[in-house]
């Protein structure tokens, strides 16, 4: 309650009214402080606790409608001639040049509705008011300077990492996966270009949890509208313990005509310089709009303070919704048993301790021993039992400016938390040299790598064969081969069923691979490696048809060894023998020459087993050269195709394999591994 001089009464606007604290701040400076104390009984009601229900919510025209009746009562009571019989209004001291400047220029700006931190003055004591007015605290009305929040080298290490990790993400995540980092990046950032010389802390709490009253009492002023109505608190209310917090308030969208500013107090400024009270809506309010302004803040501020009662302490809706969610933000957490004066004997202690049983199984921590985690306390906001204890508690947690910090570090855990399913695993990822062994294998298996290594070797020892056979073995292979029936009919059936094989055998060494390089990655990254290998994988099979006919066979002949024009030499002495030794036969047969059977027929006998032995010697000579040959042809026709499936499938699996193990090392980094 603000007092006004019968003098200024004339002046006074209603409570809604941007300039009414403002001019109230005035009067009290120039009326009050300076001229004394004026009497109880001209005292007009400043009623305060109306705007605490002000917002966006069905309770804004009963406040304006209330905020109009006080206007018109006060205009009334101002009216000249009005005043009561005795009442005087005391001279007001001479000015000096200097104060009549200096307050013309604050009136100035105060008129104007300016305030360096956008906070509306409303410094007075509900119990001291009716008696005598409160001295409010001059402000200047030159800005401040705000030092902005400043994170250390491993938050920030963290939070860059995030950032990467979300970047190198989106191709392979949805928006919705990543949509509680990227927030997350958002509010580091904006809550970093803010002052780090203050700290925002939310009373939160169910219906007739008494959490409005907690934030009167810690204010020093009914600021907040208390009382059965449910709810009573309709839009969340900001009271701030110094300048320079207007950035915060407007980053949590209080508008102006919600901010306050406490009692004044040198021991409260003291203590809990830099504190940001705000006081939200009810959590479990039958309105909606309540409990998505609750939400949303609770997601701005740097901490909490819940409230809670010996009634619903144990509420399902609190532990299962807020408590147990944010159980990692425990060091940025009070947790308040409030109404203790209600409870006989030692049942407050025994609620206490259940209160810790319960919050130890939602998996918060508790600050206990020096421990660090959520401070757990039981007062009573209406009788001041345990009042001074959070206001120690809170005075110390302001004073260490860690708050928000505390807070970014705790939702880029949660956030982390919440990635953990997409990036980590417990199982080992990758491709095994013998898994792409087995690929290449799988692949020149279907181009048939090893049918044409044996077919090279056949052909070499085809082409010894007929350089170093006898003339009368290659006539009659001549001879077979020209009696063979065609067969090119079943011949074409048989290439297309070979064809259709070798495209099976393909596709399904890709699915072989893809599944063995997507074995253990979560979900998202192993449906990127699959797709990525069936992409590849289109068209493969054509590629290895022109690959297998370019690397295949060589044109022409193989290639012939040095002893071979000597073995086709001796096979030709071989053949001239058994000429020579029939034509001396056939001669002495017609008389031509002298009977003599020992050496022709002893010619032809060289001839006819030297023929055949040459040959024999020449094949087994020519094993060795023909195997070489054919493993060369198979060798080269395997690695084409190794080559081709590697450019095709497991270069792009294994670049989707390198993006994650550079995701899952941002991850690392961000979880401070």
């Amino acid at each position: 309650m603000t007092a006004v001089t019968d003098q200024d009464q004339d002046h006074t606007e209603p409570t809604d009214h941007p300039d009414r604290a403002d001019h109230a701040d005035h009067v009290d400076h120039e009326g009050v402080g300076e001229s004394g104390p004026a009497p109880a009984e001209d005292a007009v009601s400043d009623d305060v606790s109306e705007t605490a229900s002000e917002g966006d919510g069905p309770g804004d025209a009963e406040a304006d409608s209330n905020a109009d009746s006080n206007a018109d009562g006060d205009a009334d009571r101002g009216a000249a001639g009005d005043k009561p019989a005795g009442d005087t209004v005391p001279e007001e001291p001479a000015r000096t040049e200097e104060d009549s400047g200096g307050r013309h220029a604050r009136v100035k700006a105060e008129s104007e509705g300016f305030w360096d931190d956008g906070l509306i003055a409303r410094r007075v004591t509900e119990e001291t008011a009716a008696a005598q007015p409160v001295v409010l605290e001059t402000r200047a009305s030159a800005p401040q300077t705000v030092t902005p929040l400043a994170y250390d080298g491993p938050l920030r290490s963290r939070l860059d990492a995030l950032r990467e990790l979300v970047g190198l993400s989106r191709t392979r995540l949805d928006s919705r996966t990543l949509s509680e980092a990227g927030r997350v990046l958002d509010e580091a950032a904006a809550r970093r270009r803010l002052s780090g010389q203050h700290t925002v802390v939310a009373i939160a709490g169910a219906t007739g949890s008494g959490k409005s009253q907690l934030f009167n009492t810690l204010a020093g002023v009914t600021i907040s509208e208390t009382g059965v109505r449910r709810p009573t608190t309709a839009a969340p209310i900001v009271c701030s313990w110094s300048d320079g917090a207007a950035t915060l308030i407007d980053r949590l969208g209080v508008p102006g005509r919600l901010r306050r500013r406490p009692v004044q107090s040198a021991q409260s400024e003291a203590q809990l310089r830099g504190l940001v009270l705000v006081d939200l809506p009810d959590h479990d309010s039958a309105a909606v709009q309540h409990r998505e302004q609750v939400d949303r803040i609770l997601a701005l501020v740097d901490a909490v303070i819940w409230v809670v009662d010996p009634e619903k302490y144990a509420d399902a809706v609190l532990h299962e919704r807020y408590l147990r969610p944010m159980a990692g933000h425990a060091e940025i957490m009070f947790v308040v048993l409030n109404q203790i004066d209600r409870l006989p004997g030692e049942a407050a202690e025994q609620v206490l301790d259940d209160l810790r049983r319960l919050l130890d199984e939602d998996g918060i921590a508790l600050g206990e021993y020096g421990e660090p985690g959520a401070t757990v306390l039981a007062l009573s906001a209406l009788t001041g039992d345990g009042i001074g204890e959070l206001r120690e508690a809170l005075g110390q947690f302001v004073a260490e400016r860690g708050a928000p910090a505390r807070r970014i570090a705790a939702d880029v855990d949660a956030a982390a938390w919440r990635l953990r399913p997409v990036y980590a695993t417990g199982r080992r990822t990758g491709l095994s040299e013998e898994a792409r062994d087995e690929f290449a294998a799988r692949l020149a298996e279907a181009v048939g790598a090893t049918a044409a290594g044996e077919a090279a070797e056949r052909a070499w020892l085809r082409n010894a064969g007929r350089a170093c056979g006898t003339p009368w073995l290659r006539l009659w292979r001549w001879y077979e081969d020209r009696r063979e029936p065609a067969t090119g009919r079943v011949l074409l059936r048989a290439q297309a069923d070979e064809e259709a094989t070798a495209r099976q055998r393909v596709e399904q060494a890709v699915r072989t691979l893809a599944e063995r390089a997507s074995t253990g990655l979560p979900a998202p990254w192993a449906q990127a490696v699959r797709e990525a290998a069936v992409r590849g994988s289109q068209g493969l099979p054509e590629a290895l048809d022109e690959l297998a006919v370019r690397a295949g066979l060589p044109p022409g002949r193989p290639p012939r060894p040095g002893w071979w024009p000597a073995a086709v030499l001796a096979q030709a002495s071989m053949t001239v023998l058994q000429v020579l030794g029939g034509l001396w036969l056939l001669g002495q047969i017609i008389g031509f020459m002298a009977p003599n059977l020992g050496v022709p027929v002893l010619l032809m006998v060289a001839g006819i087993v030297g023929g055949p032995l040459v040959e024999w010697s020449c094949r087994i000579a020519a094993r060795g050269p023909a195997r070489r040959y054919g493993t060369e042809a198979e060798r080269r026709l395997r690695e084409a195709a190794a080559g081709c499936g590697r450019a095709r499938v497991l270069d792009p699996v294994a670049a989707e394999l390198l993006r994650y193990r550079e995701v899952r090392e941002q991850y690392g980094r961000v979880v401070g591994v």
